[in-house]
């Protein structure tokens, strides 16, 4: 793939993350200087719009098919739309909008600050729901379903429906600080990214808890096969993809791949993965911006972006899995085009 097409830009902040519009037609990149760059998946040139007064903190595509929600340091969440026009949904004076997440198919919106997670659905449109935690929130993450909520936070996360104005959440307990929060595409399992280097897992049909470990250094990103056999994870210097076929992965082996890409990490940890929405194909990055594609079944890799030594923090791959975008530490950002 030495002839990939490549578009390349450099902004003067940070890539906080990547998110692709519902309708699959905007890439949009929210920055660290609280600016975000829209990006049209067929006419591909950056339309700089500012979102919040600080930074911005997060990002995700939102419940509108052309539009996305941004989370700032200013206390505001912000509706993006991809002509680029800004609508502030929600304010927290004084607090800082840590994390936001919407799911399209049941028009929930949810967005935490410190302890405090809130959600906006048909039911909240003004004043919102407010979901209180023991401890700082670490992750949210909305079942594919759209009907659960799960909140990291310290020893644990709690799940709560909902639909279900009054219920308390079900609590999966682990001792440790939990971090990102994934569910798997069939929405059986609920893994963690953990403060030390390691993930947390469970499995909701028995709550069987599923340990994986081994990482040299913290897990920063994760991401299922498009039919969940395999769960990709960055924090070591290959790929480590955990099989979830059978019951999940305890007592099986994971596999790996990365080893081999010319350009690829040479001993940093991998920092980002993404899986390809159409294809068997996981993307991932390195601590050192080398940006591969492979298999957790066949350990060659190809490389796609080489090394500049500013971590990659973000990849997104488009609905057709034919472009995808990559975003460092250093406000670069890569779009390669593989349809030729």
């Amino acid at each position: 793939m030495a002839d990939l097409p490549l578009q390349t830009w450099t902004f003067d902040a940070f890539v906080v993350g990547i998110a692709l519009s519902g309708n699959g037609k905007t890439f949009a990149v929210g920055l660290g200087d609280g600016t975000a760059r829209l990006i049209d998946v067929d006419a591909p040139a950056p339309t700089p719009i500012t979102l919040h007064k600080g930074a911005c903190l997060s990002l995700c595509a939102d419940v509108d098919d052309d539009a996305f929600l941004s989370g700032g340091d200013d206390g505001q969440v912000v509706r993006l739309s991809a002509s680029g026009e800004t609508e502030t949904i929600a304010t927290l004076k004084n607090k800082w909008i840590d994390h936001v997440t919407a799911h399209a198919g049941a028009g929930v919106r949810a967005y935490a600050s410190g302890k405090d997670v809130y959600v906006l659905d048909k039911k909240h449109k003004d004043t919102p729901r407010h979901l209180p935690h023991p401890t700082s929130v670490g992750g949210l993450a909305i079942n594919p379903k759209g009907k659960r909520i799960a909140v990291t936070h310290y020893n644990g996360v709690s799940l709560w429906w909902l639909a279900s104005q009054d219920s308390k959440p079900q609590l999966l307990e682990w001792k440790g600080s939990h971090l990102q929060a994934l569910w798997s595409p069939d929405g059986n399992y609920v893994i963690t990214a953990m403060q030390e280097n390691a993930l947390h897992g469970w499995r909701l049909s028995d709550a069987q808890h599923m340990r994986m470990q081994g990482y040299g250094a913290k897990v920063r990103s994760m991401s299922f096969m498009r039919k969940g056999a395999w769960l990709a994870t960055g924090g070591a210097d290959t790929v480590i993809c955990w099989p979830f076929t059978g019951g999940g992965p305890m007592g099986k082996a994971p596999a790996e791949f990365g080893n081999g890409a010319i350009g690829a990490g040479a001993g940093t940890a991998v920092t980002a993965v993404a899986a390809n929405p159409k294809r068997d194909l996981m993307a991932a990055g390195f601590e050192n911006g080398a940006v591969i594609i492979g298999q957790p079944d066949a350990p060659r890799a190809v490389s796609i972006v080489e090394a500049d030594t500013s971590p990659v923090t973000s990849i997104v791959w488009n609905a057709a899995g034919d472009r995808m975008l990559t975003g460092n530490e250093a406000g670069k950002v890569v779009l390669a085009d593989f349809r030729g």
